[in-house]
């Protein structure tokens, strides 16, 4: 006898809380359920398929595999992104960071700003704000083919083809970037920033599933990418021209420190919704 689909779905929450906590299993299953069942809790009974699968999804969870890897999707800034194991998992921290880009680039009043992502990742910044901004003309480079495919797959799905150009670059090798690429208005960069030394902070299903190389930095030169960014963005800014990192808070004022002896204008430190310092701003007077 298949049981109703509230039922099944306090049986879900069940089974995840000793893993993953109460609320925590509670938001998951939500997930689970709408995105693969299209449904909400109710009254309705599931079928043998959809119990069928189910099955197989409840398994991975308690192995400890992020739901959004299972379901092959991420929400971020409104939008569903297509993701796998060779893209980070895109995080609430990042939204911020894209809406405090968004505000510093609508203030300006600039039609068609031309705008680069380094380090796309499943591109959720670039094409976040290009929803936002359609008038923005997206760049993005990133140095993984695995990611890059990711990006380009959101890019086309999100925005349309003919929408952005990513391309296959390593921001520590300038000479892998088109030098015919425009003068850029706005830079953003989510770049790895976690010290070795702190992997313990980390949960435990982010360290086993999750991408290293877009998670961690050498303890000797945390801020290598960074400076590497900086200086890029030293060359391809137009005057007055906007820098934007999301930032490790343990080392973002060192981040802020390194953009001010580089040149760029009063560096700007922003706290995320939880308090932690993590973005990093600045402006390029040129020169």
């Amino acid at each position: 006898m298949h049981c109703a689909v509230n039922t099944a779905f306090e049986s879900f929450v069940r089974d995840l809380t000793p893993r993953y906590g109460l609320g925590e299993a509670r938001s998951i299953a939500r997930i689970v359920f709408a995105d693969v069942l299209g449904y909400r809790p109710s009254p309705h009974t599931l079928s043998a398929e959809e119990e069928a699968r189910l099955e197989p999804i409840r398994r991975r969870l308690l192995a400890g595999e992020p739901v959004q890897y299972i379901l092959g999707r991420a929400d971020f800034f409104g939008l569903k992104f297509r993701v796998n194991p060779s893209v980070l998992i895109p995080r609430q921290e990042t939204e911020e960071l894209v809406a405090l880009a968004l505000r510093w680039l609508n203030a300006r009043q600039k039609r068609s700003p031309a705008v680069l992502d380094i380090g796309l990742g499943s591109g959720c910044i670039g094409i976040a704000l290009k929803r936002r901004r359609p008038d923005a003309r997206l760049f993005g480079i990133e140095k993984s083919p695995q990611a890059l495919a990711v990006a380009i797959e959101n890019g086309c799905t999100l925005l349309g083809e003919g929408q952005f150009t990513f391309l296959e670059a390593d921001v520590l090798r300038p000479e892998t970037l088109p030098a015919d690429w425009p003068t850029f208005d706005l830079i953003l960069s989510n770049p790895p920033y976690v010290r070795r030394q702190e992997q313990y902070l980390m949960p435990e299903h982010v360290l086993a599933h999750e991408p290293p190389e877009a998670l961690f930095v050498d303890d000797e030169d945390p801020l290598l990418l960074y400076r590497a960014i900086a200086h890029l963005a030293q060359q391809r800014l137009g005057p007055n021209g906007g820098l934007f990192f999301e930032c490790n808070e343990f080392t973002a004022q060192e981040v802020v420190s390194l953009l001010e002896k580089m040149g760029f204008t009063h560096p700007v430190l922003q706290q995320d919704l939880c308090g932690a310092h993590r973005m990093a701003w600045a402006v390029w007077k040129g020169g």
